[in-house]
Order: structure tokens, then sequence, then C-alpha cells
């Protein structure tokens, strides 16, 4: 039997609300409806099909001190296997306070989420975990998988900036960025750690072991976009951030705004 318990706090310095939502079951297991799988099943087909090249940017916040993120760091490993699909994982750090500190946990994560919040993302806003955000505008639950499919499907209608790579024999990258808006925006080359198990100490999670997929470790700016488009080249010194192992080029409005697009660069 499922029940939600909305566990909040205030915010100062944010102005915001901070929380973890909790589904409980006594088998621990992901369960989706028979109406949530008819819905998804209905998400991935007809006109949509024609939209299924269309990168989405899937952002989620959980945290290592959070009994309801682990189904959602699942739910993250499974997303990432799909085409056109750019999953970030960013963990935060405000639950640390309860015991455990997250060893994946970034502040820069945790500021991310509240200026979202600030800004009032679409679907359900706040500061809590887990979330999913997609494509920095519209915010979910993390662990429901229905509802995001469906944020997802949505998404894949926006007519947004397309990103095409080519490699060069020096081990050079050249990212080609086309269909860009007249207004300008930030290129970011994200650092990302591919897979990292964690076997967690104490807490609300304490001894289980989660994995995490695309962690996010740092991001560099490569330039600001506007016009029609373009090029950047990516050496390979510019692939130092970290502790990242893989890299990704998102270009986003402002410091916190939407995601227009976003690739998952071929491994140098």
């Amino acid at each position: 039997m499922n029940k939600a318990l909305w566990i909040s706090a205030a915010l100062l310095a944010a102005g915001v609300t901070v929380g973890t939502v909790h589904f409980n079951n006594a088998s621990g297991a992901d369960t989706a409806t028979a109406e949530d799988k008819r819905m998804m099943t209905q998400q991935a087909s007809g006109s949509d099909a024609t939209h299924a090249t269309q990168p989405v940017v899937v952002e989620f916040f959980t945290s290592q001190g959070c009994s309801s993120c682990p189904p959602a760091d699942r739910l993250a490993g499974r997303l990432a296997e799909e085409p056109n699909l750019r999953v970030i994982e960013r963990p935060v750090t405000y639950w640390d306070r309860l015991g455990w500190t997250d060893t994946l946990g970034k502040e820069a994560n945790t500021t991310l989420q509240r200026a979202y919040a600030r800004r009032t993302l679409g679907g359900r806003n706040g500061v809590y975990t887990p979330q999913a955000v997609v494509n920095g505008a519209t915010g979910v639950v993390g662990s429901r998988e229905a509802d995001l499919r469906g944020l997802i499907s949505q998404a894949r209608f926006a007519e947004l900036p397309q990103v095409e790579t080519s490699d060069k024999p020096d081990g050079t990258t050249e990212v080609m960025i086309t269909g860009a808006g007249a207004d300008p925006a930030n290129v970011q080359l994200v650092g990302l750690d591919r897979s990292e198990t964690v076997r967690i100490g104490r807490g609300e999670n304490g001894g289980r072991s989660v994995t995490y997929i695309n962690v996010w470790k740092g991001e560099r700016s490569l330039g600001t976009l506007a016009g029609d488009g373009a090029s950047y080249m990516i050496a390979p010194r510019d692939r130092s951030i970290d502790g990242a192992n893989a890299y990704a080029v998102i270009v986003r409005e402002g410091e916190a705004g939407p995601i227009l697009t976003g690739r998952i660069l071929p491994a140098a």
C-alpha cells in the first residue's frame, strides 16, 4: 500500500520549500498501474514517433540520504540507455544534515535546483527529492515514470537547436550547433561520471548500494551562442574536469534557464 509523506522546512536563503517525497511499499519495488502502462504505450506511439530524434535533457536531483530516491536513480539508469535522452544525475547536499554526507553531492547542484524553484518550473515546482527536470523547464517527482515520460514526449515537439559532432585526427572534437534563435544562450562543456556504485553507510539508505549514472562532476563555458549557430573545438586537454570520464555539451538560456539542447559526446 502506497502512501505519500511530504517533509518540508523553510529555506530562508532561497525563499522556497525543501522536502522529500516518500513512496513506500512492502517490497521496495517500483510499481506501475495498468493505466500508467497504457499511458506510456500511447506516449511512445502515434505522432510522437515523428519527433523521436529530438534530444531531451533530463536532470535528476537525488540524495543518498533520501529513502525515496533509489527508485528514481534506477529510472535514470534505464532512461540513459534510450536514444536521444540526455540523462544527468545531480546529487544535492541539503540532506547531509541528517547524518550521512552524500559522497557525490555538489553544492552547485543544490544551487541550480533552488534557482529552478525561484524561476518557477512548470509541473511540480519546488526543492525536493527525488525530482526530475525536463529541459530545465518542467519538474516532476523523479520516480514517477509515466508522468516523466509524458513530459519527455511533450518536450520532443519543441523546435530547438541541433548538435552534431565531428572527431578530428588530432583528438579534437568539433561541436556544431544549428537552428539557434536570436536570444543568446550559454554553451557548456559538462563533465560526467558514467557510472558509480556507492555503498551508503548511514541514514535512511544505510546498508544499501546504489548505482548512479552520468553523475555531474563540473562544467566549463565554451562560449555564447546567438543567431543561426556556431561551432566549438574541444581539445583533449579540455576534457580535464576532475572525476569526469564522459562529457556532454549543454546549451542553456542564462545561468539556470531552460535547456535548449544537449548531446553526450563520443568517448575521446
